[in-house]
């Protein structure tokens, strides 16, 4: 994770601390697989070869954001809550959420959104692919 300190943002550590207990928290998904997307300059964590969030930077405001798939209403009810929830960055509006990491979401709001995440993008997988990732 360092690198993405060196090669994405030069954040304030306050900032860097969001991305540090995330990209831990993310990787500790059952089956999570993180690549870097040169093209993006952004991290992509993968769940049976499909993506489920990413982290990296709003070009268009400099600002360090991770988006994440998620249900629309559970989408609609935490951007309706938090001013730094919005439409997905550079995604489906409907079904992906950005999060500006240098606000004040509670770490247990942002870790509730991974585990939906994760677990939405899990439910779409092929039947196969989840009992190989339970291995079953």
């Amino acid at each position: 994770m360092a690198d993405i300190e060196n090669s994405v943002t030069p954040r304030p550590e306050e900032t860097m601390k969001n991305y540090l207990w995330l990209d831990e928290y993310l990787q500790k998904q059952p089956a999570t697989v993180k690549e870097f997307q040169p093209a993006w300059q952004a991290y992509k964590y993968l769940l049976g070869g499909k993506m489920y969030a990413y982290i990296g930077i709003n070009e268009q405001n400099g600002r360090p954001i991770i988006t994440l798939k998620l249900e629309p209403m559970y989408s609609d009810m935490l951007r309706k809550q938090y001013d730094n929830i919005v439409p997905g960055y550079y995604m489906n509006k409907v079904h992906w959420s950005t999060v500006y990491l240098d606000s004040e979401i509670p770490h247990e709001v942002l870790a509730d959104m991974v585990r939906a995440s994760h677990k939405l993008v899990f439910s779409l997988l092929s039947k196969k692919i989840q009992r190989d990732i339970l291995g079953e």
